[in-house]
């Protein structure tokens, strides 16, 4: 079976501007709750990715009506006729895919959904979803592969998540809008693409309070009224094309994007030394890759440094005189990239979650495997500054998550190309 991979000769300037595109992990949520409401929705600056093309699979087959406008815009029409099972073949293939079960509890006070799949970056287990549909008045039995939730209704309740889950914390403000009283969600999740969902939800007059805090408060309304809604920009993209500047030494400008999503990626870089020239929307670094020096770095929960750029700050540390540390707290199996990156010459030893990473002077072509979205992007920066070709197998988890990447990299310079490749 061939699959699509990468062909990459690295070594190249970069040079030019890349606009950043719609989040990912913001758009998934938005693009469930709209089963929540009948009636019309806009959604603007949705990325053009597999997830998403996957959710719209998804929600088609529950019954919504979905049709692409333009680039990154779509129509939803929710007749309200909907189904309210999500079968196990389009949910194995992405987590996200659970995001489902919330809306149509609201809608339908009731759901059947199977159990997801997605990367193998670890368990991500459902029950702190389940534990606040529980909360809310529903009934959960699980068999066969599939979760089951009905309630008579749904009733608001206060929650305390024992971890700031993003998906539970999604699933359960989904549920709650129209649940009679008030939900308080405690330990919530602050990511800011839950405060996108929450600002979408608000615009259908919804009223959720504590927006961007660690505590909601969701006072349940009647009814929702679709409308018009643009999704905010994809930070996780914007960092990996920040580390794609400095480690090639490239001044290339990052524009549409939020800097603020950014503070902690961009404070860490500047204790190592990055300088940037930053305006309202856009970004550029200014300093040299040899100025730079190590440092320690733990993923956290959102306002913390975030899990999903820490393969990419590994590639950018290997190359940095000295001796720097990751910790990573938030996914158990999140190192898989590592055994590809010392293919290719890094340095970089794995001790429980602790990742030490010892600075190399170049790195060397080869051919590697994308084990998850993320560690995909990580080889394909590695491929930027190695010597020779790397040929990158298994780029299917990077089309998840980054849309037209290599579109973007030719455009400022890079030499990559799409292939077609046995299965490694």
């Amino acid at each position: 079976m061939l699959v699509d991979g990468f062909v990459i000769n690295g070594g190249k300037k970069l040079d030019g501007a890349v606009k950043i595109s719609g989040a990912k992990n913001a758009a998934l949520p938005i693009l469930a709750a709209t089963l929540i409401a009948k009636g019309e929705y806009i959604l603007n600056n949705v990325p053009e990715l597999k997830d998403i093309r996957t959710m719209i699979q998804l929600l088609e087959k529950l019954g919504l009506e979905i049709t692409k406008l333009k680039n990154n815009t779509y129509k939803i029409i929710n007749n309200g006729n909907l189904n309210t099972e999500a079968k196990y073949d389009l949910v194995k293939t992405m987590r996200a895919s659970f995001l489902v079960m919330g809306p149509l509890l609201a809608h339908f006070q009731e759901s059947r959904v199977s159990l997801p799949g997605g990367c193998a970056i670890g368990a991500r287990p459902v029950n702190y979803h389940l534990k606040g549909f529980e909360a809310l008045g529903c009934k959960i039995n699980i068999e066969h592969g599939y979760v089951e939730a009905k309630a008579d209704k749904l009733i608001g309740n206060s929650i305390y998540l024992d971890f700031p889950s993003v998906g539970a914390t999604e699933n359960i403000i989904m549920a709650a809008t129209l649940a009679e009283g008030k939900t308080i969600i405690e330990n919530a999740a602050q990511e800011p693409e839950i405060e996108d969902l929450c600002g979408f939800l608000n615009s259908m007059g919804a009223k959720i309070t504590g927006i961007g805090t660690a505590r909601l408060e969701i006072e349940g309304v009647s009814k929702l009224i679709p409308g018009e809604y643009t999704i905010i920009p994809d930070r996780i993209e914007a960092g990996t094309f920040i580390v794609a500047s400095i480690i090639t030494d490239s001044e290339i400008n990052i524009t549409d994007i939020n800097l603020k999503h950014l503070e902690s990626f961009n404070l860490k870089l500047e204790e190592m030394g990055v300088v940037f020239e930053k305006t309202e929307n856009s970004i550029k670094v200014k300093s040299k890759l040899k100025d730079l020096k190590p440092t320690k770095v733990k993923t956290m929960p959102y306002p913390g440094y975030p899990t999903d750029l820490q393969a990419q700050i590994t590639i950018l540390l290997s190359i940095i005189e000295g001796t720097s540390e990751i910790k990573e707290t938030i996914f158990e199996n999140r190192f898989m990239h590592i055994s590809e990156l010392n293919r290719m010459g890094t340095d970089i030893t794995i001790d429980g979650n602790t990742a030490l990473i010892k600075g190399v002077k170049s790195l060397s072509g080869a051919e590697v495997m994308a084990s998850d979205l993320r560690a995909g992007a990580c080889l394909v920066l590695a491929a930027l500054i190695a010597k020779g070709e790397t040929t990158i197998n298994r780029i299917y988890h990077i089309d998840r998550g980054y849309e037209k990447m290599e579109e973007k990299l030719v455009n400022i310079g890079a030499d990559i190309k799409r292939v077609k490749l046995g299965v490694m």
